[in-house]
């Protein structure tokens, strides 16, 4: 069981967030620069050694987030795990292929898209300054970034190269490479353009708007109990859902799955507990999390604002209950860990009595079905 210490470090207000400027190589490029670059869970992806990470707790994934004004472009890099983007605000060009066309695909916000493994990619803030994204890559160790030879081509201009232990080398602050450091090499042309070809009608099943969600008022155990009401619509890969007609739009591995969950005015998710770490990322309305601690249950709120999304990661095998304490809906993101199917535990007390007495159970497979057939199955 968790110490009410080490779950309040699991909270993570917007408003308390730490950036820097300088996480990557492009920190140098004019198109490039100034990029805020946030680092939320996980052990990181940064470049700079300096960069604040908010829980550098391994989760399976990262979470970061990423800032920048109108105009300015993430040049091309390359992830071999999954990347994800979630706009939370503004509005946002997603680039990629750079072999040599750039392909790209507009989001907005409340949309999400899923950049493939070994295609290089990049992003362009084509809204509000203050626009955000939240990312998330697959993997405790994500196998860091490859740069694409334009971006590094566009720091060495201007003063500054990357090593082939990845040492930014900034020669306008006095940096010098040492005898035995070699500029780390690019991909070819030829190698870049043996790289797997991503038309946009292709991508284009990778983005998940959000006008287009599937949401399920049965995904959930206690979903037609009073005072709860939560609802869950699949993003990417199989998450918590327990209705089993839904089928998340991205299904190929992550090393997460992500869902978007609703809960109405006074609703609430009942007491439960998952065998895997997961994050919420609240994006609009207020959730009080309650998680059972050494010293008892202890709550704490998470909010989301026009322009500040607080974030909560949840630690596995943790009794807790989601409540949303507003007058209007509660809106978030959940990332849970792993590829597989992920298994609820209900708090009998609570919830499965009360389930049950509805007229509703879990069935073998763990999906949510009326009771009367799931009994008769079992004489």
């Amino acid at each position: 069981m968790i110490t009410p210490e080490a779950l309040a470090e699991r909270f993570i207000p917007f408003a308390g967030l730490k950036y820097s400027t300088e996480a990557f190589i492009d920190y140098c490029i004019p198109a490039s620069t100034p990029k805020y670059n946030y680092a939320l869970i996980g052990p990181g992806v940064s470049q700079n050694p300096n960069q604040p990470v908010s829980l550098r707790e391994p989760h399976g994934f990262q979470v970061g987030g990423v800032s920048m004004p109108h105009g300015k472009t993430n040049p091309a890099h390359m992830h071999f795990t999954c990347e994800v983007f979630i706009c939370t605000r503004g509005d946002w060009r997603i680039e990629w292929g750079f072999n040599p066309q750039v392909q790209s695909a507009p989001i907005g916000e409340g949309d999400l898209v899923s950049v493939p493994t070994w295609i290089y990619r990049g992003f362009t803030n084509i809204g509000v300054d203050d626009g955000f994204m939240f990312t998330a890559l697959g993997g405790d160790n994500t196998g860091g970034i490859l740069w694409g030879p334009s971006t590094l081509q566009a720091a060495a201009a201007q003063g500054v190269q990357l090593t082939e232990g990845y040492r930014i080398v900034d020669s306008r602050r006095g940096d010098r490479m040492e005898p035995d450091e070699r500029p780390v090499q690019p991909m070819t042309a030829e190698e870049i353009a043996q790289l797997k070809h991503w038309p946009p009608s292709e991508m284009a099943r990778r983005i998940v708007r959000f006008a287009d969600l599937g949401w399920s008022s049965r995904a959930l155990l206690d979903a037609s109990l009073p005072g709860c009401g939560a609802e869950l619509a699949p993003a990417i890969g199989l998450g918590v859902s327990q209705d089993r007609d839904q089928l998340a739009p991205v299904q190929n591995p992550h090393g997460l799955s992500i869902e978007w969950v609703r809960i109405p005015p006074g609703g609430q998710i009942s007491r439960h507990r998952l065998q895997e770490k997961q994050v919420l990322i609240v994006k609009e309305g207020a959730v009080d999390v309650t998680v059972d601690t050494t010293a008892g249950p202890i709550t704490h709120r998470a909010q989301g604002q026009a322009k500040a999304w607080d974030t909560f990661s949840l630690p596995d095998r943790c009794w807790r209950t989601l409540r949303n304490p507003g007058a209007t809906p509660a809106l978030g993101v959940l990332m849970t860990a792993g590829d597989h199917r992920k298994r609820i535990e209900w708090d009998p007390s609570v919830c499965t009595r009360a389930a049950a007495q509805a007229g509703w159970a879990v069935d073998a497979n763990g999906y949510v079905a009326e009771k009367r057939f799931v009994d008769r199955a079992q004489r």
